[in-house]
């Protein structure tokens, strides 16, 4: 292919990656000037000049100003051969004429930091920055504007930029306790997010699904807490020869390891923050130490299923101290300003009926549960402001009073950021469902959550709520994006739901906000997707899909209720490619609207069953079931959800195929006319979910007469 027709597929996939057609008009006051060449995220200025400046393999690179330049145009050369750029080296020399320089210079741009200035010349190239992060992101901005690129040379126009972020804190979260993701990975992704400009990993190591972190004090968090039997019938059939039990499915990061994935990040101007949930989200942690549990409740080993499960921390002074054990391990492997405690989605039922606690509560002067979540963030608020470091909390920590020194990571929409700023505290913008990366980013069959969160609708958040004055505003760090992943369980779709909507996130969280332009960013879109195929980033396309009109999968057909959808990846088989289905939990029915039955149809259908592994409280009774005329259940076709029986597809034969099965097919009787077809399950209990996969509806064959 030549490199014009690879453009021109790139700009197409580009349309495709973005949402295609936008559906927001431009802001006559947002600035559309157009961005040098394709560089993202936008730089704050630019000016160009006449000329041009071209690099070859002869060209030099010098760093004559100590080893912050010298790991810039190191690092600059690494990424410029790693996308099929001109391979460069650095000449000792202390002039740069004709070549490229790197310069730290205490007094260029010192008001801002991690700021730079590029200045390109018929001469030459001039990257300086008043200290390492800026000439880290010089570098990083050169290097785009030389790819992507095929050849061994390339033409830079003659421009100078002085760029510098709009935000301090730009961030990226990553859940590794849900899934594992390795060391070497972890690493990949550090670096993905180092040419974004990028600067805070928030590492999500503590949930109720497992504790990922080596702590050598407690060593059960590791032996126990990072293992589990995923949920439903293929995994617990997956007998360890080892053991003759169910295969344990997790990992954890040791010391060692946490070391060097801190050092690599610190090296590419990334400071990672680290996750450790408290008082909730805390069934892993329980389950290796039964005694930190409420009341000596026992979590026999840990859990499988998603959603909030009730157990928390008790509030015994030995929990404590547990707590500060862990903490200060955590503290003396990562040395950055914020340690984030969690703080979300803590159940106080058994706060509330624990004698103990509220013993506890009454000596301590607490009125309710709220009050002593309050409590608990604050003392251990207070221990971390005395080892010198800041606790950062989801929006929950506002519960019952802010701890003095805390910062609040708003995720249930803006509020919690808004009412944090106007108290006078920091706030980090994180906001449910915009930034949250495990929604899907095209209605394709991949695992997910069922809404749609376009590259668009993330270019378009902003970070500064009206709400807050110009004042109070100063308060807001920056912005974020989470990549929860219950139903992101490869490194490979870690990518996809990644990419490219960081490169949107990246551009909120740098560019100024008048140099926001979303025509102007789909246009540098194209050549960021080719920079991510030649580092390897598997970035989300959507994948083709060609409309039948005879079969049908679960994402093609409307779902019968208006709640939030999941799109559930089969259990099994453990080793393989799974099914996808797009199912509400709440209601799993699903309906072919408009479908002429004027003449009978053949239907096949075929069904898959996962396991019901959500934790949702009360909310479960709310589930439907309808009552099953066989032991297995049946698979009903009805005229609309309540209306008349036209087919009952028997389950039998899939009940002990925890993966796809197709069914007998049946005959639809004619009924004249468009008709709403309902395709809903008889069960006798929630798990296993039965779950539609496909449905063909065929003409049905003539029956033939008897000789």
């Amino acid at each position: 292919m030549q490199h014009t027709d690879k453009m021109i597929t790139l700009a197409c996939c580009a349309a495709l990656a973005i949402g295609a057609c936008s559906r927001t008009a431009p802001d006559p006051s947002v600035s559309t000037a157009a961005a040098p060449v394709a560089v993202i995220p936008a730089p704050r200025e630019w000016m160009r000049a006449s000329g041009q400046f071209r690099v070859t393999a002869s060209t030099p690179v010098t760093s004559a100003t100590g080893p912050d330049a010298e790991a810039a145009a190191h690092y600059f050369i690494d990424l410029l051969q790693r996308t099929g750029g001109p391979t460069l080296r650095v000449d000792a020399a202390s002039s740069a004429d004709g070549g490229i320089r790197f310069q730290l210079d205490p007094h260029a741009s010192a008001a801002v930091d991690e700021a730079y200035t590029l200045d390109i010349s018929p001469h030459g190239v001039f990257v300086s920055a008043a200290d390492a992060r800026g000439l880290f992101y010089g570098a990083v901005t050169l290097w785009q504007l030389m790819t992507p690129k095929t050849s061994d040379a390339a033409v830079l126009p003659a421009m100078k930029i002085s760029d510098a972020p709009r935000f301090r804190w730009r961030g990226l979260m990553l859940d590794s306790a849900r899934h594992f993701q390795s060391p070497p990975f972890i690493k990949q992704f550090i670096d993905w997010m180092a040419l974004h400009k990028l600067n805070v990993l928030h590492w999500h190591l503590t949930d109720d699904q497992a504790w990922r972190l080596e702590i050598k004090k407690y060593p059960k968090l590791t032996e126990i807490g990072a293992w589990r039997v995923p949920a439903g019938a293929g995994p617990r059939a997956d007998i360890d020869p080892a053991t003759h039990r169910p295969r344990l499915y997790g990992g954890f990061y040791t010391q060692a390891e946490v070391k060097e994935i801190v050092q690599y990040a610190a090296a590419r101007h990334i400071t990672i923050v680290p996750e450790i949930e408290m008082p909730g989200h805390a069934s892993a942690p329980i389950a290796a130490y039964p005694q930190l549990g409420v009341d000596g409740q026992r979590v026999a080993a840990v859990p499988a299923d998603w959603g909030v499960y009730p157990n928390l921390y008790n509030i015994d002074d030995a929990t404590f101290g547990f707590l500060e054990d862990v903490l200060a391990e955590v503290m003396a492997l990562f040395p950055s300003e914020y340690i984030h405690v969690g703080g979300d989605e803590a159940v106080k039922s058994q706060w509330h009926a624990s004698p103990a606690v509220q013993a506890r509560m009454r000596s301590l002067g607490i009125e309710d549960e709220h009050a002593l979540q309050s409590y608990f963030i604050q003392r251990i608020e207070k221990y971390l402001s005395a080892h010198g470091r800041r606790l950062i909390g989801w929006d929950e920590i506002l519960d019952g009073g802010l701890a003095p020194n805390a910062t609040v990571m708003s995720w249930r929409g803006i509020e919690g950021a808004v009412a944090a700023a106007k108290a006078g505290h920091d706030a980090v913008l994180s906001p449910h469902p915009t930034l949250y990366f495990d929604h899907r980013p095209f209605a394709a069959p991949v695992p997910g959550r069922g809404l749609i969160v376009s590259t668009e609708d993330v270019y378009t958040f902003d970070p500064a709520p009206a709400a807050l004055t110009a004042e109070e505003r100063k308060h807001i760090l920056g912005v974020q994006a989470n990549i929860w992943t219950e139903h992101i369980r490869t490194e490979s779709r870690v990518e996809y739901m990644a990419f490219p909507r960081v490169a949107a996130l990246a551009e909120v969280a740098w560019s100024a906000h008048e140099r926001l332009d979303w025509s102007d960013f789909s246009r540098r879109l194209p050549s960021q997707l080719a920079r991510y195929q030649a580092l390897g980033i598997a970035y989300a396309t959507p994948r083709e899909h060609v409309p039948s009109s005879t079969r049908f999968s679960s994402h093609d057909l409307e779902l019968c209720s208006k709640n939030i959808a999941l799109s559930l990846e089969d259990d099994a088989p453990v080793r393989g490619e799974r099914a996808v289905f797009l199912v509400d939990i709440m209601n799993p029915c699903w309906k072919l609207p408009a479908y002429d039955l004027t003449q009978s149809r053949r239907l096949t259908a075929s069904v898959g069953q996962v396991p019901f592994n959500f934790q949702i409280g009360e909310d479960i009774d709310k589930i439907p079931l309808r009552r099953p005329k066989s032991a297995s259940g049946e698979l009903e076709v009805r005229l609309g959800c309540d209306g008349e029986l036209l087919a009952s597809l028997p389950l039998a034969a899939a009940a002990n195929n925890p993966a796809v099965t197709e069914l007998a097919p049946v005959t639809l009787p004619a009924r004249g006319g468009k008709q709403e077809l309902c395709f809903l399950f008889t069960q006798a209990q929630l798990d296993p979910l039965w779950v539609l996969n496909t449905v063909e509806l065929a003409p049905a064959e003539p029956m033939q007469s008897a000789e």
